[in-house]
């Protein structure tokens, strides 16, 4: 069982995802990281998001940075976004996760913050462990 599933939309978000796969660690959850684009292998994405245990997602990608919100529209579960920089300082990125539509919500952190992505994501976890009578 997984708690928090990592997907990054490419291998370059590698070094952006590193700070919350530590941080994740450091806590000692379950998580599994991924890299499936939403542009480049949707199908593949598609299926890792209804075949996963997770309960909680971290998308991080640039540029259009569609991942987040292509993971949000095809679940239910909480989708932290993080925007890497890669052009325009990140704020393309950072204004396409945050520009949902309604009903495809997409919590997002700070351009290239993945640590924050990764402690939201804990307190996400704690919330709902608290709910199913889990202490941890």
């Amino acid at each position: 069982m997984v708690d928090i599933a990592v997907i990054l939309g490419s291998e370059s978000d590698r070094d952006v995802a590193e700070k919350a796969i530590e941080v994740l660690a450091q806590n000692g959850v379950s998580f599994e990281v991924r890299v499936l684009s939403a542009h480049r292998n949707p199908k593949e994405l598609e299926e890792y998001i209804a075949s996963t245990d997770a309960k909680v997602f971290i998308g991080i990608a640039g540029l259009s940075a569609h991942l987040p919100g292509f993971i949000a529209s095809r679940t239910d579960k909480p989708v932290i976004g993080v925007p890497v920089s890669v052009k325009l300082g990140g704020l393309d990125a950072l204004l396409s996760m945050v520009q949902m539509p309604s009903g495809v919500p997409v919590a997002c952190v700070g351009i290239d913050n993945a640590k924050n992505a990764a402690h939201l994501a804990l307190r996400i976890l704690k919330l709902s462990r608290r709910e199913e009578g889990i202490e941890k």
